[in-house]
């Protein structure tokens, strides 16, 4: 039994406009899948984190926490060769295993755009403002506020003008960011190695990549943060409808980007590590400034700048990077009737999901707004629910990969491996995480307030309240449109696994 097709897409008929196909390239899509990670801003957020959990073997982790990903990322390419919508885990789930699944699966995507937007704005006018020397500026909090929803809206206009102009402007910002990035470890290592660090410096030794290093209970927490910290590549996958060879490139794009990634990750941990020591950063580790702020003073004196302009452009980045994701989730689930029709609409002229994308960014501004008014401490803790939603979509997707090619996995020992055991090793990896966070974040201690929303932390209360709302929604959309809950499960076309 074959999945049945899905209806139509708008404009497959000549009378509506669709998705500009072509519009990005291999490099483009790679950039994006880079960008929409936020290499500097998530160094930034977890490198102190993970040094206090397991020291020295902090490259280690984020070497362990590089492994489902990238069995993951290996679900997203063969899954997109047969599927290449831009829905992908939406589109895929519902396929492979049904709609209630694949719909709480685009739920999860689009939600975590709204969770993570508005601190990425933040964080990327308040590194803007510390680059520039205007500290009085950054420590204003309306100032602050006012300039992140400005920056939302700028970076959204950006991406309904165009995939083209956002794609350049990304291969802008990713250039400059991994260029200051390189040129802070690069000091960081000889500083280290010739003696002149101001720090408890520390020779870098092969063990520093043992990830079981540090012990078990350790390392599970430090690879929660390292999932956060890979978490974005496949928002190129997202572009599979506009990128050149749409079937193939945005995979391949979305597996060369977590590599570049891990390498990134492992010389910058490395670097840090050795310049300060495991001390410094583990007593640091809830200050992000301390990392790439007071750290950056350290390493290069006057040139801290283009280390704390590195995590400006990195979280500007992201904060249009991870629009699009939720942004092509909702049209992908608009035009199959599991979202309200409007947000399918394509705009004629610049031939962009644009309803959708304003949505998801109106969305994210009222959110970031009403929890920064909490407590900025509120707005990190929304921050942290986002690992409860990323594991369940990127688990969800593994699982997809195998139930959709079953009947193809004994075909050959690649098809085992690469679609069938690898994605659901992966899986079985997320799900583990995602139920050691759940109960990580039970406790308030572990949240940033510390204090406790309904007798758990307020990571977990938030976490559970966006999939509770999901699936009132989702019930409520079933009642009043029934025809996307008349697609059926079923398997990969024959026909097509010849180019798995």
């Amino acid at each position: 039994m074959t999945a049945s097709p899905p209806p139509p897409r708008p404009g497959a008929t000549g009378t509506e406009p669709t998705l500009q196909e072509g519009a990005i390239g291999f490099v483009s899509s790679m950039v994006i899948g880079l960008a929409a990670t936020s290499p500097a801003y998530s160094l930034a957020a977890i490198i102190g984190p993970i040094v206090a959990l397991v020291g020295v073997y902090a490259p280690g982790a984020l070497l362990a926490s590089f492994v489902p990903m990238l069995l993951i990322a290996s679900a997203f390419y063969f899954l997109n060769k047969v599927d290449s919508d831009c829905g992908t885990t939406f589109s895929w789930v519902t396929r492979a295993m049904g709609p209630w699944l694949g719909w709480i699966g685009g739920w999860a995507i689009g939600m975590t755009g709204v969770l993570v937007v508005g601190s990425l704005a933040n964080v990327g006018v308040t590194y803007t403002l510390l680059a520039f020397g205007l500290d009085d500026i950054a420590e204003n909090t309306t100032i602050v506020r006012i300039l992140t929803v400005a920056l939302i809206l700028v970076m959204t206009a950006i991406c309904v003008v165009g995939t083209e102009l956002s794609a350049r402007l990304q291969n802008f910002l990713i250039i400059a960011q991994t260029a200051a990035l390189l040129a802070f470890a690069i000091t960081a290592l000889v500083r280290a190695a010739n003696g002149t660090s101001s720090l408890e410096a520390t020779t870098p030794e092969l063990g520093w990549l043992n990830p079981f290093g540090a012990g078990g209970a350790a390392l599970s927490a430090a690879l929660l943060l390292g999932v956060f910290a890979y978490w974005g590549w496949e928002s190129a996958v997202n572009l599979n409808e506009e990128t050149e060879s749409g079937s193939t490139t945005p995979g391949r794009a979305a597996i060369v980007s977590t590599v570049v990634l891990l390498l990134t990750y492992l010389v910058v941990a490395i670097a840090v590590v050795a310049y300060a020591g495991p001390q410094f950063l583990a007593d640091n580790a809830s200050e992000e400034e301390a990392i790439f702020g007071t750290l950056a003073d350290e390493v290069m004196g006057g040139w801290s700048w283009v280390v704390l302009l590195a995590v400006s452009t990195s979280a500007i980045a992201s904060t249009q990077t991870t629009i699009i994701p939720a942004s092509r989730t909702a049209l992908s689930m608009a035009r199959r009737h599991a979202m309200p029709r409007s947000l399918g609409h394509i705009h004629p002229r610049f031939r962009t999901p644009d309803v959708s994308t304003w949505a998801v960014a109106l969305i994210a501004v009222v959110w970031y707004v009403v929890v920064d008014l909490i407590s900025q401490n509120a707005l990190l803790d929304s921050v942290t629910a986002l690992s409860l939603l990323i594991a369940f979509y990127y688990a969800l997707t593994g699982v997809a990969c195998a139930v959709y090619y079953r009947h193809e996995l004994l075909r050959s020992v690649k098809n085992f491996l690469l679609i069938g055991v690898g994605p659901v090793l992966g899986s079985v990896m997320l799900f583990w995480l995602l139920v050691q966070s759940i109960i990580d974040m039970a406790d308030p201690e572990n949240s940033t307030t510390g204090e406790a929303w309904l007798g758990v932390g307020p990571p977990l209360v938030i976490g559970v309240f966006i999939f509770a709302v999901g699936v009132v929604f989702m019930v409520g959309w079933r009642v009043h449109d029934r025809r996307y809950w008349n697609e059926k499960p079923g398997v990969v076309d024959p026909a097509l696994t010849g180019r798995a």
